[in-house]
């Protein structure tokens, strides 16, 4: 499905929107939880592997609990730490932005720059749905 030059786009977009404003770790995963590209700072020691497939499956749960309280679903969920946190977004239907941040970053500020780069990420992401 993705080709170098897709890998190449998503992780430039995942480095000048989030690396470079300070966040700890981006992770840009598809619904099953398979890693498609994934940025540090270089200090994080997490396991990438489960958090991955713990994102997705949470994202999965929060989202049957909106269609009981009947909403279709949730785009985007943030769990705040004491140190860190980590906020998700759904770009389109098939693909996650995780992102783990810590304190020093504004809420605020990263969700315009979700917003931002998922728009970027769909120029991407788009033509090639329609080659599936």
């Amino acid at each position: 499905m993705f080709g170098q030059k897709e890998l190449d786009g998503i992780e430039e977009i995942l480095q000048k929107d989030f690396m470079d404003l300070g966040v700890h770790s981006v992770v840009f995963i598809d619904m099953a939880g398979n890693i498609i590209a994934n940025l540090d700072n270089g200090v994080m020691g997490h396991d990438i592997y489960s958090l991955a497939a713990l994102a997705a499956g949470n994202f999965g749960a929060v989202s049957s609990m909106a269609k009981i309280i009947g909403e279709d679903e949730f785009s985007l969920l943030f769990h705040k730490g004491e140190k860190e946190n980590m906020h998700f977004s759904k770009v389109m239907t098939d693909f996650l932005l995780v992102i783990i941040f810590g304190n020093e970053v504004s809420l605020g500020f990263l969700r315009l720059k979700v917003a931002e780069a998922i728009e970027k990420l769909k120029l991407i992401l788009e033509p090639l749905q329609v080659l599936d």
